[in-house]
């Protein structure tokens, strides 16, 4: 079972040539869809039956302790994750408080965007983690989302400052049902789950399309209103569900010895599933909030 998450939809969790790692073989999920082994083995296997981080010739062993394989653990991922995050947050702080509220900063955050795209794009075909190139990456994003965030604040004040605050709600509530079991990631809940994505980001080309051309009006899909609105909640629950897989294949890479420098991708993947919430929860801030 793969994530939906841009980095992880290509990369499984699993063992390259002996050594542990994100492999971006199509196969890599397989032993989490069957019931042979795996980190998602059904009850009553053996859970180390296809380690995917077993040494070679030690089939089936169970994972070594971090402290003598330098492997990843969830500190790495906190404090990764935390760089990464901080680093949109600064970018973002800084555009908002340089760059005015006008036609030539709203092409600049473009152009930030489509530089972040590229870069994530190239961390995720990428083999290995890039810590430079991640970091770049979110500190482009930042620069967009501060423009972003500060046209959404001149006309709906405050909407960027509630939707930073329904971000981390989504995504601390999320966490805490993973953690009591109340989620169970298998891998059907994963397949339908991608599936519904799959179809939302469809649908949304489509209604881009449509918009673009002049056939919808107003946005469509997207527009400020009602139907924007279940849109935009529906994004949301998808970006949690997002965050579920995300949970669980750093859970997985812990737990079966992926080596420490794989937490800066897991950071990457998080960053990612993150700022997709916030730019939906600011535009849904803005809608509940009307034209005021």
């Amino acid at each position: 079972m793969r994530s939906s998450n841009p980095v992880f939809s290509r990369r499984g969790f699993s063992r390259d040539n002996g050594h542990a790692g994100f492999n971006t073989a199509p196969q890599a999920g397989a032993a989490a869809v069957g019931t042979q082994g795996g980190p998602y083995a059904q009850p009553g296997t053996n859970p180390y039956a296809q380690n995917p981080y077993a040494q070679p010739g030690v089939q089936g062993a169970p994972p070594q302790t971090p402290a003598t394989t330098d492997r990843m653990t969830m500190d790495d991922v906190v404090m990764r994750s935390a760089m990464t995050l901080g680093t949109v947050v600064v970018g973002a702080v800084l555009s908002w408080a340089l760059l005015p509220v006008s036609s030539s900063s709203y092409g600049l955050a473009i152009g930030a965007a489509l530089i972040a795209f590229v870069l994530a794009m190239v961390q995720s075909f990428k083999r290995n983690a890039s810590p430079a190139l991640i970091l770049a990456y979110a500190a482009f994003e930042g620069v967009f989302l501060g423009v972003f965030s500060e046209m959404f604040n001149s006309r709906w004040s405050g909407a960027p400052f509630q939707a930073v605050i329904g971000t981390m709600a989504v995504a601390g509530a999320t966490l805490l049902i993973y953690k009591a079991g109340w989620i169970r990631v298998t891998a059907r809940y994963a397949r339908i789950g991608i599936a519904i994505a799959i179809a939302f980001v469809v649908v949304m080309a489509i209604n881009l399309l449509l918009v673009a051309f002049g056939v919808a009006e107003d946005g469509g899909l997207r527009s400020m209103g009602p139907l924007g609105a279940i849109v935009g909640i529906i994004a949301i629950i998808l970006g949690a569900f997002f965050l579920t897989l995300d949970f669980k294949q750093i859970e997985d890479g812990i737990a079966y010895g992926a080596p420490r420098k794989e937490a800066w991708l897991a950071a990457f993947g998080l960053t990612m599933t993150l700022v997709w919430i916030y730019i939906e929860m600011l535009r849904l801030v803005a809608i509940f909030s009307g034209d005021d």
